[in-house]
């Protein structure tokens, strides 16, 4: 894989995002069923995205992007799911993985010079950036050897969404040292030739994200080129603002998910006469539509405030388990209300609902996500709740 061809793109002006992402949508959907038929990455959509300056959404207008902040970022998300689920969620991982150094940038003076060259890079190269996602999280994966000025790292990377169109993957590594095991972040070029991507994306939905597995081979990485080295398998400042940042834009997402089905399914049960089963399914599923959209709206709150702490992880991983369950309950009762003709392919519901379940997938998945609150709530130590 190599930096794509620049394809003349331009940061869009703020105000037109939501309008270009739903144009985007509305070509993205004629791909959607045979990429999810075929297990075909949505290659052709991040080139749209690239020509039509998405991918410069989050970065700061004065480095060359939009400037978009959250809350347009993830109306931009949650617009591109109503087309296709599949680019929505995965260019969600390239969006967050902006948007946090966006975030550095604008609020952390002491982190400009560290962040502004990728930045710079992402608008000028028209870079896409790929996150390890959850197989990483706070314990980290895979073995960083300390070697002369940096470290070599053999890993394999799980779950790496858009990975067929990555050029630069934001991961970690575990290194063994005197005092515990440590984890490093670090960039890591998907053209080197230490680095190649897995055949391995064969799901129950999400089909098209391209998530396979990336295997790293012996690559060197330079000490100058690890910003972080942290305690591994605990709560560090760098993921109090990653979970902050990053999950409101995946759950987007899936909201828009879930508000397809819902059109979909008053589109189908409008053509039939109606009846108290059928005010009881669309009640059920208006609620839980509701649900989930209170649900983004608080994470986007807690977000809003600036200030990345347990206590805002803690607010945005509820409002991302309101998002799940409401979510998954939306699609399940849009397919009840739908009746018999959701259930053919050709519905576009079935397809839907396979993709909504991957919503229960991310941290803080909703065992670890209860401990969390619990533990805050009763004033304990959640270091190690992850």
């Amino acid at each position: 894989m190599t930096v794509m061809e620049d394809v003349g793109a331009r940061a869009p002006e703020t105000a037109r995002i939501a309008e270009i992402a739903d144009r985007l949508a509305q070509e993205f959907a004629q791909n959607a069923a045979a990429n999810d038929s075929d297990d075909c990455f949505v290659g052709p959509h991040y080139d749209r995205l690239k020509e039509e300056g998405l991918s410069l959404a989050g970065v700061p207008a004065e480095l060359g992007g939009a400037g978009a902040g959250l809350r347009e970022l993830t109306d931009m998300l949650r617009r591109l799911a109503h087309g296709c689920s599949s680019t929505a969620l995965a260019f969600s991982m390239h969006t967050h993985q902006v948007a946090f150094p966006a975030w550095r940038w604008h609020h952390q003076e002491a982190a400009k010079a560290a962040v502004e060259p990728l930045l710079k890079r992402v608008a000028a190269e028209k870079l896409i950036l790929l996150s390890s996602g959850g197989g990483d999280w706070i314990g980290g994966s895979g073995k960083a050897e300390p070697v002369d000025g940096g470290y070599r790292i053999t890993a394999r990377k799980m779950f790496v969404s858009g990975a067929p169109a990555g050029d630069i993957l934001m991961t970690s590594a575990v290194v063994e040292e005197v005092d515990g095991a440590k984890v490093i972040h670090f960039p890591c070029p998907m053209a080197a030739p230490e680095v190649s991507v897995l055949d391995t994306w064969h799901t129950l939905g999400m089909r098209a994200t391209g998530s396979h597995d990336v295997m790293i081979e012996g690559l060197f990485v330079p000490s100058d080129k690890v910003p972080v080295k942290r305690p591994a398998g605990e709560w560090h400042p760098l993921f109090f603002m990653l979970g902050t940042i990053a999950f409101p834009l995946i759950y987007a997402a899936y909201l828009g998910v879930a508000e397809r089905a819902r059109d979909l399914a008053v589109e189908i049960a409008t053509k039939r006469a109606p009846g108290q089963r059928m005010y009881a399914r669309a009640g059920e599923m208006e609620t839980a539509l509701t649900a989930a959209r209170l649900g983004l709206e608080h994470m986007v709150q807690a977000a809003e405030r600036n200030a990345p702490s347990a206590e805002t992880v803690n607010q945005v991983m509820t409002g991302r388990r309101l998002v799940e369950e409401n979510a998954i309950r939306c699609v399940e009762k849009a397919m009840e209300l739908a009746g018999g003709p959701g259930f053919y392919r050709k519905a576009e519901l079935e397809r839907l609902f396979r993709d909504i379940q991957a919503a229960r997938y991310h941290p803080l998945q909703k065992e670890v996500q209860s401990d969390f609150a619990g533990a805050l709530a009763l004033g304990q130590p959640i270091d190690t709740i992850w």
